[in-house]
This record gives C-alpha cells, sequence and structure tokens, in this order.
C-alpha cells in the first residue's frame, strides 16, 4: 500500500483528497503528493531496497501508488558510470554519468509514465494520453501497449523520424500539431477537460512528476548511501531536475542517507532557455520564450517547473547554463568518444554545459559530480548524421585497405582532405 495520503499546494500548502486533480482551486499553484514519512521510515531500510527488484519499483513505498496497480517493463536501476576519461576531458577529478539511455524506451520518461500509469490505473482510467516532445509519446504508447489500455499521443509537427516511428510501432492514436510544444500542451488541456482520459502530464500530473525522483533515489543508493558534491541535470520543464533534489531530502528524511548538501546545475540549449536566461539575469521570473534548437526534448519555451528550479537552484547554491546548437552536437560526440555512450541532444546539451561550468569555474575541479543523461542518441540521429566520420570505401583487397588506412592517418595529422578510396576504384 502506498504512503501517499494528500495532494498539496507548492505555494499555500492547502491539501486535497488523492485524485486526478493537478491544480489548487484556492490559488491555482501546482499540486504536489504529500506523503508519510514517519511510516516510510518505520517499513524502509537500506536493506529492503537492496532486497528488492532491479527496477524503480525498489522504492515502492516512496512512490504514490499501489503495486498492484504496477506496469512494470523494467524500467530504473540504470547504471551509474563512473566516467574517467569524460572527466579528465573537461578537468575534473571524480564524474559519474547517470545513464538512463538504457531504459525500455531508451530515456527517462518511462520513469514518470511507470508512476502515472499505475496511478492512473488505481485511478479507474482505460485510456492514457499525453502531450509530448517525442520520449514521453514513446513512453506512454508502450505502457499503455503493455497494460492493453487505449492511448493517444499528441506531439509537434516537427519531430525527428526517430521519435515518431518510436511511438507508432505501439499503434496508439497519434496526433500530430501544426506548432510548438506549447501549443501542443494547450490544446491537450482542453482535450483533457472534455475527455475521461489520464494524461500523464495534465490532470495525472502529480503523480507522474513524482517518477522523477527515482533518478536521485539511485545516485544516492548507487553512490553508496551518501550523495555527490553537484549534479548537472537538463531542463525543459524544470520538473526533472526539482525532483532529482526532492529524491535526495526524502532520503535523508525517511534515515537512510546524511543531509544532502548537493550543489543542483540545471543545462539548457541557448534556443530555448527561459530557466539558464533567468538564472544569469539574477531573478526567479522567467520569460517564456519561442523554442528555436535542435534540442526538441527540451524544447519547452513556458516551463511549468521553471520558478520551481530557480528556487533550487537558489537553495542548493547550484546554477544553470546554456549552450549553442553547435556545442550540443560536440556534447554529445565527447559523451561518445570518452565513454561510448550514445546520448541524444538533451544529453549533449548535459555534456556541453558541465564543460561550461568546470571552464568558468561554477564546477572546481575537486568537485564530485554526476551528469544526468536522459535519452539515446538513434532517436536523434538527424542532429549528428552529417558530423561523424566517413566509412573507408574500399574494394576487399588488403592493399587498398593499407593505402586507404594511410591516407586517413595523414588526413588526421594534416587536416588536408584526401581520398578514402584509391585511385581507379
Amino acid at each position: 500500500m502506498s504512503f501517499s495520503h494528500a495532494l498539496r499546494c507548492r505555494e499555500c500548502d492547502r491539501e486535497y483528497a488523492l485524485a486526478p486533480i493537478f491544480s489548487c482551486e484556492f490559488c491555482f499553484g501546482p499540486l504536489e503528493v504529500a506523503y508519510d514519512y514517519e511510516e516510510i521510515a518505520a517499513n524502509t531500510t537500506r536493506e529492503t531496497i537492496e532486497a528488492g527488484p532491479t527496477t524503480l519499483w525498489r522504492y515502492a513505498n516512496l512512490l504514490p501508488c499501489d503495486l498492484e496497480y504496477k506496469v512494470d517493463i523494467g524500467t530504473g536501476f540504470t547504471p551509474l558510470i563512473k566516467a574517467d576519461r569524460l572527466a579528465k576531458a573537461i578537468g575534473l577529478d571524480t564524474l559519474w554519468v547517470k545513464n538512463d539511455t538504457v531504459n525500455p524506451t531508451w530515456s527517462f520518461k518511462d520513469r514518470v509514465v511507470s508512476v502515472a500509469i499505475a496511478r492512473a490505473r488505481q485511478f479507474g482510467f482505460e485510456a492514457m494520453a499525453c502531450a509530448s516532445t517525442g520520449n514521453l509519446a514513446n513512453s506512454v504508447a508502450a505502457h499503455s501497449a503493455a497494460a492493453g489500455m487505449d492511448c493517444f499521443v499528441f506531439i509537434p509537427d516537427d519531430l525527428e523520424q526517430g521519435k515518431v516511428v518510436g511511438s507508432g510501432i505501439y499503434d496508439p492514436t497519434l496526433v500530430m500539431i501544426e506548432g510548438s510544444y506549447d501549443d501542443v500542451n494547450r490544446l491537450c488541456t482542453e482535450v483533457a477537460s472534455v475527455r475521461p482520459w489520464a494524461f500523464v502530464n495534465i490532470n495525472v500530473r502529480p503523480y507522474y512528476a513524482e517518477g522523477s525522483r527515482t533518478l536521485g533515489f539511485e545516485i544516492a543508493e548507487q553512490l553508496g548511501w551518501r550523495t555527490p558534491d553537484h549534479v548537472v541535470a537538463p531542463m525543459a520543464s524544470g520538473s526533472l531536475y526539482t525532483k532529482i533534489w526532492k529524491g535526495f531530502q526524502e532520503f535523508h528524511k525517511v534515515g537512510l542517507i546524511d543531509e544532502p548538501k548537493t550543489r543542483m546545475s540545471g543545462a539548457q540549449a541557448a534556443g530555448c532557455s527561459p530557466i539558464a536566461t533567468a538564472y544569469e539575469a539574477g531573478t526567479l521570473n522567467f520569460v517564456p520564450q519561442k523554442p528555436n534548437t535542435i534540442a526538441r526534448s527540451l524544447a519547452i519555451g513556458n516551463p511549468a517547473d521553471g520558478y520551481y528550479a530557480l528556487k533550487t537552484m537558489e537553495e542548493t547554491g547550484g546554477g544553470a547554463a546554456m549552450v549553442t546548437d553547435d556545442e550540443v552536437i560536440e556534447g554529445i560526440k565527447l559523451l561518445a568518444e570518452t565513454e561510448g555512450i550514445f546520448a541524444e541532444t538533451a544529453g549533449g546539451v548535459t555534456v556541453a554545459c558541465l564543460k561550461k561550468m568546470v571552464e568558468t569555474g561554477h564546477i572546481a575541479r575537486d568537485e564530485e559530480s554526476v551528469a544526468v543523461i536522459t535519452g539515446g542518441g538513434l532517436k536523434t540521429i538527424e542532429a549528428v548524421a552529417d558530423k561523424v566520420s566517413e566509412p573507408l570505401r574500399i574494394p576487399a583487397r588488403l592493399e587498398d585497405f593499407d593505402s586507404a588506412l594511410a591516407a586517413r592517418a595523414e588526413q588526421s595529422t594534416t587536416g588536408t582532405p584526401k581520398p578514402a578510396v584509391p585511385a581507379g576504384v
């Protein structure tokens, strides 16, 4: 049984019964799940967690749904990798990469959807829906298929083909909207008011958002029941970033770790950076932006949790950075070439911003840091397709291989283009 007991307004602290609602009737503030931490502490130890499944459901006592309603397709407990080569390349002594590219639909969105669909089933919904920039659509479609539920996913019409196919393969009702994510979200808010569907990031958003806390839980457990000095995470709505910090705090509340001292920093693309722009301006009030970036999974110009992300930066002594699309591509390549992890554009944003924050001194060399990589690169191959090395194309003869390899080596040394194919071929 879940130890969640109410929804609480993040602004005025009014409480509501656990229901498919997302805003306070009094002040219109966002609602968040409230838990009985004393009961969680009485029923949860490091040993009970370690004995649990190797998925996010090992943290069932800290999730807002009853286990009997779960849809477990293997989400969570993803690798925390000691990234020594990347650390050396950017000037850090100790760096870890939290690799969420290996989730079932290759992004962290499987975490939030796992929790949202469980709670939706507990409420009795028979259909799932979402507004998405791609990754969420993939995950909602996959989980709905596994649960045998109807599914409706709404996406902008300019998404990468990998994300479109990655939703369509599960046979949902896939709706492309002419416009940005913010246009999609506005329409879905209207649809949610007239259709009996569980929109994971609208009417069941308070429960959906709780899934991101499991990233914080896992980082702390995988570091040996402690938190790092610094975390860098990508920001779209800002929810993931704030929930990692909430996860650290909750582990301390229930007695699993010491009080966290982690500095939390957020990463955005310059083409859609309302939170980072507000941070640099020294204000908690962000100005919505019209997205223009290859990092489409982060392209939310009016972030729902933007204010709370800025508050988290203030509370933890963290910060934010933004990078150009060219820097995003370099970040993707740097992570791949040093650690063998192919990330989507959001991962490139994280790595590039981490590098920038080290260069500016915002992150000190001796700060043990964790970079959160949220999605796999095969979803966004368009971003780097023309930036990778050309293959050597040769006949199946040893002399031609030797010739082509020598030409490639000379090209690498001198920077002068050389033919990759022997003359006459």
